[in-house]
């Protein structure tokens, strides 16, 4: 079971490194209303651009955590937590926006991923 939580937490990590480093300008099939990038994304949802930053800090420090969880593993359970917290939050824009289902798809699956390394 133990390797099923390293692969969840490198999962995460990796997505997240992939959104807010390699497609954070360029357009994606899951963002927010008719956003072309990360920028347009948060201003669909009405939210100013420094909470983006703020966002993007917050995600990309705790994706950085759970790699390290790999290794230290008291690391894991908070990481966890924020990174299910602020997938609420994303979930809950892409329904805000009324965007499809399907847009909020990783939004919803980097949630399910993050209570899973919480309660399992």
């Amino acid at each position: 079971m133990e390797w099923v939580k390293i692969a969840i937490q490198v999962i995460i990590a990796v997505s997240i490194f992939n959104v807010w480093f390699l497609n954070f300008s360029k357009s994606t099939p899951f963002r927010g209303g008719d956003a072309g990038n990360m920028e347009d994304e948060f201003k669909a949802y009405g939210l100013p651009s420094w909470f983006m930053k703020v966002i993007g800090f917050l995600k990309v420090s705790l994706a950085i955590a759970l790699l390290a969880g790999i290794y230290y593993p008291e690391l894991v359970m908070p990481a966890a937590a924020g990174m299910a917290f602020l997938m609420s939050g994303a979930v809950s824009m892409h329904f805000k926006v009324k965007d499809p289902i399907m847009k909020a798809f990783p939004a919803f699956t980097f949630l399910v991923l993050s209570l899973i390394l919480i309660f399992f």
